[in-house]
């Protein structure tokens, strides 16, 4: 055996010999159950990419829709899936929360009506009962519409439905409703039997906005693991967009609802709207939605954007 051959064996051994190093884990809590707004992270965990960035990422459907920022700044959780309208009045409330990424670049909320119902303009809102689910902001981007239309709030009655959009505005509970997405409570009320028929906020007088974002928290920020974990989500949506129809069927192997005809649905209807860049940050849009809550006294101040969002890979 020649001296060359010995020490390659040696290193051969040494390398088969070394433990493997550990991944870095990160706890993700998501907004809501796993559903198609959740893609690029699922697919990133199925395709192995956040693997091959050196990390094992807990994924966590939470119990309750309000819980995930709080867990967050609570330092309980990493990062959570949030939301970028509620971030706001989240850092205004004290909240130790900071953007960090984006998943959904492009509101999803809207104002919903029956398709034969009697909304049909926004001027049509006048006496008429909106149904919502989460208060504060909800009001805030309702005054924003009505005011588009030429209208005030004291011109329509907001009825807190909980969670039952859908059954509230087909039962005729209510005549509008605002807060539910337009990729699912649509197709949710055609499967129901009913019609309906969207408002779009960005169309009606809102600033645009990112719907769903990642928050972590201000003062205890991973930035590496995080620049990495958007880098496997980055890689994701790529694959998405290059592979559609394998990327659909992967997802929908995920779980077994999420191959059903709703989430078929809402794969469609949200596919194309995930952040291409998802640490690249838009500083005016969150500037114009500050200066959008300000104006409507939803927040008393109107704070810079860096203490609302961050790029972590560029400081």
């Amino acid at each position: 055996m020649t001296p060359l051959f010995r020490s390659a064996c040696a290193a051969a051994l040494l390398l088969t010999a070394s433990p493997a190093l550990a991944a870095d884990k990160l706890t993700l809590m998501l907004d809501w159950f796993v559903n198609p707004d959740h893609a690029p992270i699922i697919l990133a965990e199925e395709k192995g990419f956040f693997a091959d960035a050196g990390l094992e990422v807990e994924i966590v459907s939470p119990a309750d829709p309000a819980d995930p920022p709080k867990l967050v700044a609570a330092g309980k959780a990493d990062l959570a899936v949030g939301y970028q309208p509620q971030l706001h009045l989240q850092v205004h409330e004290g909240l130790p929360l900071v953007r960090v990424g984006t998943l959904i670049g492009t509101p999803l909320s809207c104002l919903m009506v029956r398709e034969d119902g009697p909304v049909r303009t926004m001027a049509d809102l006048q006496g008429k009962k909106i149904g919502f689910s989460v208060g504060g902001i909800e009001q805030a981007v309702v005054a924003g519409l009505l005011k588009h239309a030429g209208l005030t709030p004291g011109d329509v009655e907001m009825v807190n439905v909980n969670w039952s959009l859908t059954p509230a505005l087909m039962s005729g509970q209510v005549d509008a409703t605002i807060g539910g997405f337009r990729n699912f409570e649509l197709t949710q009320m055609k499967i129901a039997g009913g019609e309906g028929k969207c408002f779009f906020v960005e169309e009606e007088g809102l600033p645009a906005y990112d719907e769903l974002i990642f928050v972590a928290h201000r003062d205890n920020l991973y930035r590496d693991r995080i620049n990495r974990f958007l880098g496997a989500l980055e890689q994701a949506t790529q694959y998405m967009l290059n592979h559609p129809a394998d990327a659909k069927r992967l997802f929908a192997g995920h779980a077994p609802d999420l191959g059903d005809a709703l989430n078929t649905a809402a794969w469609d209807d949200t596919f194309g709207r995930f952040a291409t860049s998802p640490a690249a940050l838009d500083h005016g849009r969150y500037a114009r939605f500050e200066a959008f809550l300000q104006e409507a006294g939803m927040v008393p101040e109107i704070l810079p954007v860096d203490e609302l969002a961050i790029d972590p890979g560029a400081e």
